[in-house]
């Protein structure tokens, strides 16, 4: 059987939640296939994968001067009161949060109370700290990550999305235009059952998600691949800087078989190979030996067929 013809027999058969499919090799598109009626102008909800997003604009206010990773985290919010007793959470620096080495109160995030909120970044806040020890990896999947978006607003002056536009998507050619907000949890279900526009969640606040919420096209991931495959440069401007491109690319801590970086995984070191993973199979998959990037879109559903053993498997062998 043609190697192309099995990929694709094997991604209807295990992976029927796939929007869309693309495959770069030296950066020239050689694979693109859509399912399920999406096409190219299609926006997939990225789930996790906004947290890459994020780690990318963080490194472009350090490079402006706006920030440190060392500054504690606390110090961008003095108004914020400390519960009694709470040592812990005063020494969490940004860092921390970028290598999911923060340490939190509950050993699970408590949605009920996040989502119910008028200030989810209150909720992120008052989740910190704790007796766990600071420094062992502790993945936060929705709530953690907001903190750095509040902190980008503070020391930017801009909300996330404006300031993503400007430094990021603008360049690649990327149209994000619109915040998504939710006046109840009910609308909210419904979005993630609705066909999604390009946009960005923002909380009650204004701010913008960080661990969540981000709604991009697949050719969207793709360039963001690009993007990282290239050290930060796009059509021959850096736009990302160097050095923080070789932090993303190295590994600050390790979750079972994986390192993890600022908010990037490393799939296999020795191969250079980086990934940004969400929800659904969501996926910007860069290797940088064979100069291959592949971004998969997919459609939350609560267990889904692993996208990295598709491309290491399939993927891989057909285009690297």
């Amino acid at each position: 059987m043609n190697p192309k013809v099995k990929m694709e027999k094997i991604i209807n058969g295990s992976y029927p939640n796939i929007g869309g499919f693309m495959v770069q090799k030296q950066g020239q598109t050689v694979y693109e296939k859509y399912y399920h009626d999406y096409n190219e102008k299609s926006y997939f909800h990225v789930f996790s994968v906004t947290k890459s997003i994020v780690a990318l604009l963080i490194g472009k206010a350090v490079d402006e001067g706006l920030l440190q990773l060392e500054q504690k985290v606390l110090s961008f919010f003095p108004d914020y009161e400390v519960k009694r007793g709470e040592t812990t959470i005063q020494e969490i620096t940004i860092r921390h949060l970028l290598t999911m080495t923060a340490s939190y109160r509950k050993k699970n995030e408590d949605y009920n109370d996040y989502f119910s909120s008028k200030d989810w970044i209150k909720v992120a806040l008052d989740a910190l700290g704790g007796k766990e020890q600071i420094g062992t990896f502790r993945y936060s999947p929705i709530i953690g990550p907001d903190i750095l978006s509040a902190i980008l607003v503070k020391v930017t002056g801009k909300t996330v999305l404006e300031y993503a536009r400007e430094e990021l998507f603008e360049p690649l050619g990327i149209e994000i235009n619109q915040n998504i907000t939710f006046t109840s949890a009910k609308e909210q279900m419904d979005w993630y059952k609705e066909d999604k526009t390009g946009g960005w969640v923002a909380g009650p606040t204004g701010i913008h998600t960080a661990g969540w919420g981000l709604c991009l096209r697949t050719q969207d991931m793709a360039k963001l691949g690009e993007l990282v495959l290239n050290h930060g440069k796009w059509e021959g401007k850096q736009i990302i800087p160097d050095y923080w491109m070789k932090e993303l690319k190295t590994v600050h801590n390790r979750w079972e078989k994986w390192g993890y970086s600022y908010l990037w995984w490393i799939i296999d070191e020795d191969e250079h190979i980086y990934a940004a993973l969400g929800d659904g199979g969501n996926v910007i998959y860069i290797s940088e030996k064979k100069e291959l990037v592949v971004a998969v879109s997919g459609l939350f559903q609560p267990k889904v067929a692993d996208s990295i053993k598709l491309i290491r498997e399939y993927i891989e062998p057909i285009f690297g």
